[in-house]
């Protein structure tokens, strides 16, 4: 039974001699059917013929509702098994590609009812879902051949079966057809219409709409003849050699973001603007961090004047950005408890900080000292190097405000 599916869906398209277009939108249809319905063993019924019938509306050319009813009188699969009439009551929703064609394709899901009246042994009322697929073949306007399938599946405990049918389908209202071509006279050749109007720059746009005539030859335009500006700032697409750039950021001369400080970091993307040339920054355009190769020895914060050389390097760090937030950061190796060493990287940090107001007449209210402890290892803790290279203290001299 199933392998002759197929030959029921398309067996209509062979009696079609005319080609129409398809589906016209505001239309209501109508739809009466003939099929097979097929019944899986759960039902201990017979496979048998149905009558349906549909009604429906195009909500648009690709897109419909439709209501439809069906009806099965099944005989038991056995002597033991009671005949029953099976009513269906469907609304399904149709997808149709190709709309416009005579040969119109569709898909289809739905939702509704099964009612089965056994001639022995009651009724059963399910809820029921649908998906299926067919096509409709246009021979006039108004009217189509067609051909459907449906999967059944039926709650609350689900039960399966096909349905597959072909009929007729109507059309009544909706879009009208295109009206037929009107033969004209023919006339002299001086009564011809005037000539199309000019296009100056040949831009495509003629110059009755042209509101710029004078557009680079070749370079794309919009539908008033000015180039286009795909990222809209304010470079045209054929000057524009960053064609991408984000909406709002800064651009130059041929539309590439601005980098006032020329860090190598857009304006846009810059929390840093200003850094001084030559400077090494981060994502963000701020620099990094800068790290004092201060000797502290062992379990000490302090700082011998021969280290005011590094001191001064964060001097000038600083003063190179005025206005900004200064951390000053400390940091110690792994040896002694975590809490002790917390307490001295923040004595670290305070004793470089002092030094900066002291000696370099730095404001102390630009900086803040902070302490990580053993945190935040820059080397390996298990050697005399590495343990060196850990007690640092990180200057962030250009940190946003």
């Amino acid at each position: 039974m199933y392998r002759n599916i197929s030959l029921v869906l398309f067996l209509s398209l062979l009696l079609a001699t005319s080609a129409w277009a398809g589906i016209q939108p505001g239309a209501f249809t109508l739809s009466p059917m003939v099929g097979g319905h097929i019944f899986e063993d759960d039902y201990d019924l017979e496979n048998s013929p149905f009558l349906s019938l549909g009604l429906g509306y195009n909500l648009t050319e690709q897109a419909a509702l439709e209501a439809v009813y069906s009806q099965t009188n099944a005989d038991g699969e056995s002597a033991a098994d009671s005949d029953a009439r099976v009513r269906t009551f469907r609304l399904d929703a149709l997808y149709h590609f190709m709309p416009e064609k005579t040969l119109v394709p569709y898909l289809a899901i739905g939702v509704g009812e099964i009612n089965t009246k056994y001639d022995v042994g009651g009724r059963d009322r399910n809820l029921l879902a649908n998906v299926g697929a067919g096509v409709k073949y246009f021979v006039a306007e108004e009217f189509a051949l067609r051909a459907d399938v449906r999967s059944l599946l039926d709650f609350p405990d689900p039960e399966k079966s096909l349905m597959y049918s072909a009929g007729l389908f109507f059309q009544f209202g909706g879009g009208a057809a295109a009206p037929a071509p009107v033969a004209m006279e023919k006339t002299p050749a001086k009564e011809m219409a005037p000539a199309a109007p000019a296009d100056s720059d040949g831009d495509g746009v003629t110059d009755d709409l042209d509101q710029c005539p004078a557009s680079p030859q070749g370079s794309p335009v919009n539908s008033v003849g000015c180039p286009l500006d795909s990222d809209g700032d304010g470079v045209a697409d054929h000057m524009d050699k960053c064609p991408a750039t984000p909406q709002g950021a800064p651009v130059n001369k041929v539309g590439c973001p601005l980098d006032s400080d020329g860090d190598g970091v857009a304006d846009y993307m810059d929390k840093c603007l200003g850094t001084p040339s030559g400077v090494s920054v981060d994502a963000v355009g701020c620099p990094t961090k800068l790290s004092l190769q201060i000797n502290f020895g062992h379990d000490s914060n302090k700082i011998g004047p021969e280290f005011d050389g590094e001191i001064s390097k964060a001097a000038q760090c600083i003063n190179d950005y005025p206005g900004n937030l200064v951390y000053i950061d400390g940091h110690t190796d792994s040896q002694g408890a975590a809490e002790y060493n917390q307490q001295l990287s923040e004595r670290r940090a305070t004793a470089v900080k002092n030094r900066l107001v002291e000696k370099f007449n730095i404001p102390a209210s630009r900086m803040t000292a902070r302490g990580f402890g053993e945190t935040t290892p820059v080397a390996d803790n298990g050697t005399k190097e590495g343990r060196f290279q850990n007690r640092r203290v990180e200057v962030a001299c250009g940190a946003a405000k």
